[in-house]
């Protein structure tokens, strides 16, 4: 038995006896205190309050709920910060003045987890993630002489996290020094975004988030600062801040390098660019968005060698890899791809154009915009300013005698309807339509117009997928699954099954996930389907019909993912449910 559980016993505040009886089902000792909370004997408010007054008491430290991963540290300070007439700070969502931070060693603020937030002309806000540590209180006080510090309090995990932005920031410091320096020099606008450093710190930024597999960068100017964010594994993560004058001549001189207006702000504007990062070329799809401190810019990394990416090496399991590539080699007919924006549908897409590419057959893309450029099918950019519509580019298409026709995404009726015509006129079509799962974009399609005896003779295929986060195999360790979670899976796992975690590591930047990898479903529309479909069945009776011809859907495919410890049960009811 655990101590805060021994003590809860030995205080009273559950009986020995709900503990024996946890016991004797078979629950791990390190697990009881978890299933107190969630069987009812205790509430989770009442343990972090007993928490709390134990910590309190100098009878517990504040580390002793690292032993426990189903009690958040940020629960147990919010309620000790309560106690002691303190304000807890979630980090995340303030701006925050890093010029207080500069003025200090950061060895300092490292070794007491504590961190400075903003100065005012009486005090300065120190966040610390120990309320309770003195000399940590005392050691950061004599770091500001001039001023008394206030103390707010803080996650470690954030301060952690602050403190190593402030020392990535630290690490270029020469460089944004000599951008300011320049700037200041330079009167004209012009010289400022032609800047020599301003190209260097793009070089640096563009680097880091290709070095940290980023598939997004976002700029950013706050009241305060220019912000740097990048998207890794589908989840956000600040990189860099500067100061906010780095901003003006960073995004004139990215405008320049997309062929953008760099005196329009008041508009959207979307471009690309290609620039050599290492010893590689990318490509950077740039869209700028004015907002209320200037303009958010935002660049998609187009790796060329994702656009080359086979079917199977995007986690698509053997099975489902066998019905779609049968399916890709019908000569005619509609092969959709369905899921929400960034689940990975365009790479599937153009893994499947990979398959199909050669002399003999005619390919011919409608997208928006094109991605990836790929030699031997012609590809088509959908311009609405000049009425290419993705419509009108795929009836002119149909002159161009195609075999094969890519349609990037399906949005409105008259799309669909031409997409159908061509499918039913001996051209196999591919393309994507944004539907939960792939039985539903049947009904979907019906809600748009299409008779339904019309899909039932076009549709061939249906591709549904998400992506999952790939646990990071350097701390990979057996989850201790609770039972309240395994009752969601318990009809698609075996009873004594074993999941994975990451504990988190270096390597993972401490999320226990590196990469990511799909998880998809594959409706293959055989006779029987085609049948229902055509008398218009409700969607039940389809998937009924599909699981009796050995139908695997979205969940059961991430389940067995999660078994193989590919990625975490969490993971998968994340996206799958």
């Amino acid at each position: 038995m655990d101590r805060i559980t021994s003590d809860l016993v030995a205080n009273g505040s559950i009986t020995k006896n709900q503990v024996d009886r946890l016991v004797a089902k078979g629950i791990d000792s390190n697990l009881i205190l978890r299933d107190i909370t969630i069987s009812g004997f205790m509430t989770m408010d009442r343990l972090i309050g007993f928490i709390v007054d134990k910590i309190q008491d100098g009878e517990y430290r504040l580390s002793i709920v690292n032993n426990y991963d189903y009690i958040q540290e940020k629960d147990v300070l919010i309620k000790l910060a309560q106690n002691l007439n303190l304000t807890f700070l979630d980090l995340d969502s303030i701006d925050m003045d890093y010029r207080v931070v500069e003025k200090i060693s950061l060895t300092q603020l490292k070794k007491y987890y504590a961190f400075p937030i903003s100065e005012d002309e009486l005090s300065i806000t120190v966040a610390f993630c120990d309320p309770l540590n003195i000399e940590a209180k005392e050691s950061v006080q004599r770091l500001f002489a001039k001023k008394p510090i206030k103390i707010t309090v803080a996650t470690k995990e954030q301060i952690d996290s602050y403190l190593f932005k402030a020392e990535l920031k630290d690490s270029i410091k020469e460089l944004v020094k000599k951008i300011s320096d320049e700037l200041n020099s330079i009167s004209s606008l012009d010289e400022q975004q032609k800047s020599s450093s301003i190209l260097l710190l793009i070089d640096v930024i563009l680097s880091t988030c290709i070095k940290d597999r980023s598939s997004d960068v976002h700029i950013e100017p706050t009241e305060k600062n220019c912000v740097i964010r990048t998207r890794i594994d589908g989840k956000l993560v600040e990189i860099f801040i500067f100061e906010k004058d780095i901003f003006p001549p960073l995004a004139s001189r990215l405008k320049l390098l997309a062929n953008l207006d760099i005196a329009e702000k008041r508009k959207p504007q979307d471009g690309r660019f290609s620039i050599m990062v290492g010893t590689r070329d990318y490509d950077f799809r740039i869209s700028t968005l004015p907002i209320l401190y200037g303009e958010s810019i935002v660049m998609r990394v187009l790796d060329k060698q994702k656009a080359l990416v086979r079917l199977e090496d995007a986690g698509m399991d053997s099975l489902s890899y066998q019905k779609f590539l049968k399916s890709l080699q019908i000569p005619y007919g509609l092969i959709l791809v369905t899921g929400p924006t960034g689940s990975g549908k365009t790479t599937t897409l153009y893994g499947a154009l990979n398959e199909l590419r050669n002399i003999e057959d005619k390919i011919i893309t409608v997208e928006d915009p094109v991605e990836y450029r790929m030699n031997l099918i012609q590809q088509v950019q959908v311009n609405p300013k000049v009425g290419l519509t993705f419509a009108t580019a795929l009836r002119s298409i149909l002159r161009q005698d195609p075999n094969k026709i890519m349609i990037g995404e399906i949005r409105d009726s008259e799309t669909l309807e031409i997409a159908i015509k061509a499918s039913l006129t001996g051209h196999l079509v591919l393309s994507t339509l944004h539907t939960n799962n792939s039985i539903s974009a049947v009904t979907r399609m019906v809600d748009m117009g299409i008779a339904p005896y019309l899909i039932s003779g076009s549709l061939v295929a249906i591709q549904a997928q998400r992506l999952v986060r790939k646990i990071c195999l350097n701390c990979k360790v057996e989850d201790k699954v609770s039972s309240s979670a395994f009752e969601e899976v318990k009809n698609l796992a075996p009873a004594h099954s074993k999941f994975y975690i990451g504990k988190g590591c270096k390597e993972c930047r401490g999320s226990g996930y590196l990469g990511r990898e799909m998880i998809c479903e594959v409706l293959v529309i055989n006779e029987k389907i085609s049948s229902l479909i055509a008398k218009n069945a409700s969607a039940q009776l389809i998937h009924a019909q599909a699981l009796e011809d050995g139908f695997i859907d979205l969940l059961q495919n991430g389940i067995d993912k999660a078994l193989f410890g590919i990625t975490t049960l969490e993971e998968v009811l994340r996206v799958a449910k």
